[in-house]
């Protein structure tokens, strides 16, 4: 598995990781992909599977680097602190490896939240700071918000089908040193299915690659999202087999004429 540095950190996540939002398929798939190299497992309060993933992380906990989130209606000061230790206790850990801030909040101030955050890293509670659905504005906001440790994420939709962050949020993040974390990469699963499910143009152009690569339509999908700098990608998946199928997506790299003919289909 292709391994990334988080932000600016001398951390190494696999571009692959482990979603679960909405997830059903309990230990097993979970359990296998740590096997395969993705070992990066993100879950959240809200998904209501922190649970699950306690239970798989069992007796191989210093295999998996486990983040959660924190939800936006959860942000004040002394929320952050108390969601934190509930989903420490769900998970059944001593420590968070990231923790991330869900969606921004409306009703209290940045200021306030991210000194929880930076709290929580010194009381060893999290390793990590990360926040998820941030604008490019309000990311400058939290950043300039710190005192102490960095933003080193950004969990954002991203596939080939929804690149809007491509426009002011990538390139932002890349010069800033935060990973962005695709979520959806796979469109609910419509870049994984046969061409007629959407788009003819990009179904036709992403079926042909997969075929003339040897490899499945979802493959080729997440292959294109890691590719770009900085970025990970974290498929869900119910079923060993397709776990093991998105974990396939990693250790090679579509040709740049590949990767061009994807844009071009997908603009």
């Amino acid at each position: 598995m292709i391994t990334k540095p988080l932000g600016g950190t001398d951390v190494q996540v696999p571009e692959i990781g482990l979603g679960v939002w909405q997830y059903r398929g309990g230990v097993a798939p979970l359990r296998h992909g740590v096997e395969l190299g993705a070992n990066l497992i993100d879950t959240a309060e809200m998904y209501r599977t922190e649970d699950v993933v306690g239970e798989a992380v069992r007796g191989m906990r210093e295999r998996v680097f486990i983040a959660s989130k924190v939800s936006g209606d959860h942000l004040g000061h002394d929320q952050v602190l108390r969601a934190a230790d509930a989903s420490l206790r769900r998970l059944g850990v001593d420590t968070i490896d990231l923790y991330q801030i869900h969606w921004p909040s409306r009703g209290k101030p940045i200021e306030e939240t991210m000194r929880a955050m930076e709290t929580l890293v010194d009381t060893g509670r999290i390793r990590y700071i990360g926040v998820s659905n941030f604008s490019t504005d309000e990311l400058a906001e939290a950043r300039a918000a710190m005192r102490h440790h960095p933003i080193v994420s950004n969990q954002v939709l991203y596939n080939l089908r929804r690149r809007e962050i491509e426009r002011t949020l990538m390139p932002y993040c890349l010069r800033h040193d935060v990973t962005i974390i695709a979520y959806t990469p796979l469109d609910s699963g419509r870049l994984a299915g046969k061409p007629g499910l959407f788009a003819a143009k990009g179904a036709k152009v992403l079926h042909e690659i997969a075929g003339a690569r040897g490899k499945t339509s979802a493959q080729v999908a997440l292959n294109w999202c890691t590719a770009h700098e900085g970025v990970i990608a974290i498929p869900k998946s119910d079923s060993v087999e397709r776990t093991a199928e998105n974990c396939g997506a990693s250790d090679w790299r579509l040709s740049a004429e590949d990767m061009a003919r994807l844009d071009r289909a997908f603009a």
